[in-house]
């Protein structure tokens, strides 16, 4: 891991640039596969499962035999940590419902606000060498929350044709039922323009490559709603000799090893905190199953050494963290200036394995700096608010003439009129 002393605020940019390709490095890619699936629908997301994951498919659709199958395959003491998990994640959503707001705004004038599902969406359920089933959790409970009508699930399939026991066995603990075997690219436009097999969805969700998360941005211009940009997960540490080296080490790895183009950074007011983590860091990781794919990761990731907090709060926010663990005595101050971060963890007994899996917030969050404008999945993200008012002849006779004057001011003749002939009906 690289060591930065103290760095000038000028050479914050390029020292936080995050180690991913650019939107142009893919979008052509992105762009011709769209097309393709546009035009020829199923065939073409049979051709490129096959070129992408090694196997020819008869049926992407994961039949009630392989679910069935799936569950006699995911041990009980699994199957018991994934209710839990189910559990605290349903409390947490279901605390986020909120009530109809009402007001009266003038005399006769009601104005209202109400949430409705939206009726049809996407869960995109990454595979390959850590099949995400977690993610399922994360996604359909909140889907289910809010009432969504048709849930569809896409995760890409194995060489051997298959998606892993523990995904299809949490989609059906989750009412998922529509899963089908496409991945990558090719999944997010099955969802986009829908094929032969795959519903077209209102909305399309879940983390994945910098391919998914450059074809997620892409679908967004034929009409299709995301959830997010979420690609390549990171995580910041803030920490002083407060904290445990070894816990800060461990997530610091915990991210590192999701994938070679995964960043992680340490943020610290103690050189020897410092030292003492990247002590850990080299320990630690010799020993992980995942060992290649951190090394990777952690050749991209940096120590920082701020002298004095507000520096390194103002380096935090300008970053933007997906994943923010903060370890320090004055934890208060951080936490009241900080305005930048998808999800944040506090204290040495709170690493971010727990928001990923069984502390019941949502691990599905903004990456690359999106954390400074979006927000993480949460129940209103499979919502949305709509308006309502309804005016009584007083209410009309009250506002009325104001809507006149403004309608005439910006030359839109027929909005006045629309409001004079009720006017002149109640004279």
């Amino acid at each position: 891991m690289k060591k930065v002393y103290k760095p000038k605020k000028e050479d914050w940019p390029q020292l936080l640039k995050r180690p991913t390709q650019t939107v142009s490095d893919i979008e052509n890619t992105v762009n011709t596969i769209f097309a393709e699936v546009q035009d020829a629908g199923d065939a073409v997301l049979m051709k490129y499962t096959n070129k992408f994951d090694g196997v020819n498919l008869d049926d992407m659709l994961v039949s009630a035999n392989e679910i069935r199958e799936a569950s006699s395959l995911v041990t009980s003491e699994l199957k018991n940590a994934i209710a839990l998990a189910k559990k605290n994640i349903e409390a947490f959503h279901r605390a986020q419902k909120t009530k109809k707001v009402e007001v009266e705004t003038a005399p006769g004038v009601l104005c209202w606000q109400e949430k409705r599902p939206i009726q049809k969406v996407g869960l995109y359920i990454p595979g390959g060498s850590a099949p995400l089933f977690s993610t399922i959790l994360m996604l359909a409970i909140p889907a289910n929350i809010a009432g969504c009508q048709e849930i569809v699930l896409c995760s890409p399939p194995n060489n051997q044709g298959k998606i892993p026991a523990a995904i299809l066995y949490t989609a059906k603990l989750c009412g998922i039922t529509q899963i089908f075997k496409v991945g990558g690219i090719q999944a997010i436009a099955g969802m986009t323009f829908g094929t032969e097999s795959i519903p077209k969805v209102y909305k399309i969700f879940g983390p994945g490559n910098q391919y998914v998360t450059v074809a997620k941005q892409i679908a967004t211009k034929h009409g299709i709603a995301i959830d997010m940009p979420a690609g390549p997960s990171e995580l910041l540490v803030m920490a002083d000799d407060s904290a445990n080296a070894s816990f800060v080490a461990s997530d610091l790895l915990s991210q590192a090893e999701h994938g070679a183009d995964s960043q992680v950074i340490l943020v610290s007011t103690s050189k020897a905190l410092i030292a003492a983590v990247e002590q850990e860091v080299e320990n630690q990781i010799k020993v992980l199953p995942r060992k290649a794919i951190a090394i990777k990761a952690i050749a991209n990731s940096k120590l920082i050494y701020f002298e004095k907090s507000q520096a390194a709060i103002n380096l935090i926010n300008e970053y933007g963290p997906e994943h923010f663990i903060l370890c320090v005595a004055d934890e208060g101050d951080y936490m009241d200036q900080l305005m930048n971060a998808g999800s944040v963890f506090v204290g040495n007994y709170t690493p971010e394995s727990a928001g990923d899996y069984a502390s019941g917030t949502n691990h599905t969050l903004p990456t690359n700096g999106y954390a400074k404008q979006y927000s993480g999945v949460n129940l209103d993200s499979f919502m949305k608010t709509m308006t309502f008012q309804k005016i009584t002849p007083e209410g009309i006779l009250g506002i009325g003439k104001a809507i006149e004057l403004m309608a005439e001011a910006e030359g839109l003749q027929a909005h006045k009129n629309a409001v004079t002939l009720r006017l002149d009906s109640l004279n």
